[in-house]
């Protein structure tokens, strides 16, 4: 079963396929109270609601016995203008990830259940997932033997790297389980070393500092300590992926038509997004992950990051 669901996987177009046990996260339980203790979570209130159910699957899909995670290498053949105000890569494609991988998530279980039964989800209750509800998936990525999680906080694959949208389908069959391998970070210090506003902490990321929040899901305009060490990025922040040597050995371009770049993110310079109205933002991201932080948010960004250059 293990290795039919996998080549499922693979024949779909996810890039790696693994299975974890559904049980109770015990320890990361215990780190996230501290987390959110803490405060580092910033606005992102949501992360503090179903608790339960973030740190028990099967809490969250009563019969869960299986965890199944897949993979979708999304590192991009071309980049952005180095010039220009940057726009993270997992935003580079004309169609939602989301979208991408929920739909092939529906495939894949189309196809478990013609194979095992009708009753091997529970079709009662959302079981798929794709960064949309209270799911720990690195962690479960992990736990299923397809990679660990570094010191940037992020997935590292072992021939895939860390430029990997994870997705979750939880199963109510058991199956035979993978087990997790050994972190390779070892004294690396490079991703922390890189982040200009120290978001990192050895393996923790306080999102108050990281470019990705303050650009994307804070609420409130970036604070000026800030704005001079965005490092040109409008949307979202690669720099702790980038400097990472597994990166440097295993990203490759991606092979999945559904994450086409927006030929306009890699062609326009600074001027162009700079004069970005917003009919032009609605029509050009409209099945974008770039939609969702709206306008305005993005017109601050850009204007944050314009003017720290010019300062420069």
């Amino acid at each position: 079963m293990t290795v039919t669901i996998k080549q499922l996987a693979l024949s779909l177009g996810f890039d790696a396929c693994g299975i974890a046990r559904a049980e109770a996260l015990t320890e990361d339980a215990a780190f996230l109270r501290q987390w959110l203790a803490s405060g580092m979570q910033g606005d992102m209130h949501y992360l503090e609601r179903n608790f339960d159910k973030r740190t028990d699957p099967r809490m969250l899909v009563p019969g869960c016995k299986s965890v199944v995670v897949v993979l979708m290498n999304y590192y991009p053949s071309q980049k952005q203008n180095p010039v220009a105000p940057q726009i993270a890569k997992y935003a580079y494609a004309a169609t939602d990830y989301h979208l991408v991988l929920k739909t092939k998530l529906f495939e894949l279980e189309q196809k478990i259940c013609e194979t095992y039964g009708t009753e091997s989800v529970n079709t009662n209750v959302q079981h798929s997932f794709v960064d949309s509800a209270p799911v720990l998936e690195r962690r479960w990525a992990e736990r299923a033997g397809l990679g660990w999680i570094g010191r940037h906080t992020q997935l590292i694959h072992p021939g895939l790297g860390s430029y990997t949208f994870i997705g979750i389908l939880m199963l109510n069959i058991e199956t035979e389980y993978d087990m997790p391998v050994m972190a390779r970070c070892g004294t690396c210090m490079r991703c922390i070393d890189a982040c200009p506003t120290n978001a990192l902490q050895n393996g923790s990321l306080d999102a108050r500092r990281c470019i990705s929040y303050l650009t994307i899901e804070s609420k409130d305009e970036i604070p000026p300590e800030f704005k001079a060490v965005l490092s040109g990025n409008a949307l979202g922040c690669d720099i702790c992926a980038d400097v990472c040597p597994w990166n440097a050995r295993w990203a490759k371009p991606y092979s999945q038509d559904g994450l086409s770049p927006i030929d306009k993110v890699l062609e326009w310079g600074t001027d162009t997004w700079k004069q970005l109205t917003e009919k032009e933002f609605a029509q050009t991201f409209s099945h974008s992950a770039i939609k969702r932080v709206g306008y305005t948010k993005l017109r601050q960004n850009i204007e944050a990051v314009t003017k720290a250059h010019r300062l420069q």
